[in-house]
């Protein structure tokens, strides 16, 4: 029992040493390949031409995916964390996902209903062409279905289906995108960001 212990809090210094390193030391390099080949030395599995812009906040690289041609904004919070026994953690973020400023991603909360207020990891799965507006916030187990749009400021509290336009706290469907046909590129990221 106290081996696991120790191994749990060694392995809990350690991310979090991770997690300062990749925003106060990689976060703010100016340069989109730079800051790839760290977030990838340190476990994150990013697709040919995606792109995680400044200041980045990242938990658990090791448990995060991102596909081709996506846009992760400044400033975003990235929780890939899936530390505990049976754990259903991580974040797996598919192919032309276009993420702007200041979303964050959350896999990971507490259970306000237990005794012990014990921690509760849930994976966030967000499929291709999906578009989540700054501010947004996407709490654990939340799957976003293909070509959904999530409004600034929205709190995604449950799953949203393809296609399905959200928007609110908490997010509730106002709309759907009426194009079927997703097969669009986002195209070059800013240089500098």
């Amino acid at each position: 029992m106290l081996l696991i212990k120790i191994k749990r809090r060694l392995t809990a210094i350690y991310l979090e040493a991770v997690t300062g390193f990749l925003w106060w030391a990689v976060g703010y390099i100016p340069s989109h390949h730079a800051r790839r080949f760290f977030y990838r030395l340190f476990g994150i599995k990013i697709g040919k031409g995606s792109t995680i812009h400044m200041m980045a906040r990242i938990y658990d690289p090791r448990h995060i995916t991102i596909g081709e041609d996506t846009l992760i904004g400044e400033q975003a919070t990235l929780d890939g964390r899936k530390q505990l026994p049976n754990s259903q953690g991580g974040l797996e973020i598919g192919s032309h996902v276009d993420i702007a400023s200041q979303v964050m991603i959350w896999t990971s909360e507490h259970d306000i209903q237990s005794n012990d207020m014990r921690p509760v990891e849930e994976k966030v799965i967000i499929e291709d062409y999906v578009f989540i507006g700054p501010r947004a916030i996407i709490l654990p187990g939340v799957t976003l279905g293909r070509g959904a749009v999530i409004g600034a400021g929205a709190v995604v509290t449950k799953d949203v289906p393809p296609q399905a336009i959200v928007g609110g706290v908490p997010a509730v469907k106002i709309g759907e995108r009426e194009t079927q046909e997703l097969n669009y590129k986002l195209g070059r990221a800013r240089l500098f960001q």
